[in-house]
């Protein structure tokens, strides 16, 4: 499997100065996922955005993870009823230019 797009969950840690634990709860959580290859944990970059958002939530905020699941979930939650909005605006923009 290709590394290309994959960080180490070590690295991350260390350029983070985090503890890879920490991570290991994110992952028991259901937080992040991690790719693992001949015994090495991977970080998918599409992933580093969300990653460090929660690092922040919890190292800056002082958020415990059960929080951080709560808001992980309302922001899922957001996004979906702003892209359903969106794509009603667009349906009604239809229906408008059609008459």
């Amino acid at each position: 499997m290709q590394t290309k797009n994959l960080i180490t969950v070590n690295e991350f840690c260390v350029n983070h100065n985090i503890e890879i634990s920490f991570i290991n709860s994110l992952l028991q959580n259901g937080l992040i996922e991690i790719t693992t290859i001949k015994e090495i944990g991977f970080i998918d970059v599409s992933q580093l955005k969300h990653l460090e958002k929660i690092v922040h939530f919890y190292f800056e905020l002082d958020i415990n993870l059960e929080g951080i699941e709560t808001i992980t979930h309302l922001l899922q939650r957001l996004n979906s009823l702003q892209d359903k909005i969106i794509s009603l605006k667009n349906r009604l923009r239809f229906y408008e230019i059609n008459e």
